[in-house]
């Protein structure tokens, strides 16, 4: 493979909030109190888009349409998706830096990657007011990347569309999507890079794919352990990503 300048993280579930549960937490409280409630496979399942789409495709899942549908009499509308979003944003703003501790070996794995030369450049389904909660926490525990985008920082279109990877690219100054990594915990991220044309890697431990809390990670017997990261790493491969690896340090494999 070409050699890798520049590598694109995620934020929450791959660099931050272990198991990604802060939004997790506000999508749940926003659908309560809408006398909605969801499943977490259903919470979890959009995860990485922007959040306002979040909520308008868990309104479209069968089994929350139809709950809607008893409750209200109706199909949810748009108007439905701007009440919730309108109560989500709080939400999540009320939690956040509870949120923001960074997961296992990202300090080190930043750092070998900064001794190679390689710049660090990350996108996020986080809008630009949620960042400014999530970027200073990160980076007095020891993460700062050279860049952010939001989904803000580019009319809206997050993922799964590239533009954020492409903003990334543009202030890092890289000449081609070959010599790029995005690394996410997320569908969403996977094709987020794969539509970017960059080289794309899944991280498995602390995803929102997997949607387990460091303790309940670490409380699994072996084998249950193991089936449910194959399971997960089917999923980001069925998704087109290039690798999909255990935990952070495994992108390092794959520089070039």
């Amino acid at each position: 493979m070409n050699k890798i300048e520049a590598v694109i993280f995620d934020w929450a579930g791959t660099t931050v909030d272990y198991g990604c549960f802060a939004p997790v937490r506000a999508f749940l409280e926003v659908f309560r109190e809408a006398g909605i409630e969801p499943e977490i496979e259903e919470v979890r399942g959009p995860m990485g888009v922007l959040k306002r789409d979040h909520i308008r495709i868990m309104l479209e899942m069968d089994r929350i349409r139809g709950l809607w549908k008893e409750k209200y009499g109706r199909d949810p509308r748009q108007e439905d998706v701007d009440v919730l979003y309108s109560r989500f944003e709080p939400a999540l703003l009320g939690i956040l830096d509870q949120y923001s501790g960074l997961k296992p070996y990202v300090k080190e794995t930043v750092e070998a990657l900064r001794d190679r030369g390689i710049r660090i450049g990350s996108t996020t389904g986080y809008t630009d007011v949620m960042m400014e909660i999530v970027v200073p926490r990160a980076a007095k525990l020891g993460y700062a990347p050279d860049c952010w985008f939001s989904p803000d920082s580019v009319g809206g279109a997050g993922r799964p569309y590239p533009y954020m990877i492409f903003k990334n690219m543009e202030t890092l100054k890289i000449g081609s999507v070959k010599n790029v990594m995005k690394a996410g915990d997320t569908v969403s991220d996977i094709k987020e890079g794969k539509n970017a044309g960059v080289f794309t890697v899944g991280i498995l431990e602390g995803s929102s794919a997997l949607g387990l809390s460091q303790e309940e990670y670490q409380a699994l017997d072996e084998e249950t352990r193991e089936k449910l990261l194959k399971e997960t790493e089917e999923k980001f491969l069925r998704a087109g990503a290039d690798a999909v690896v255990r935990d952070i340090r495994g992108i390092l494999e794959y520089l070039g």
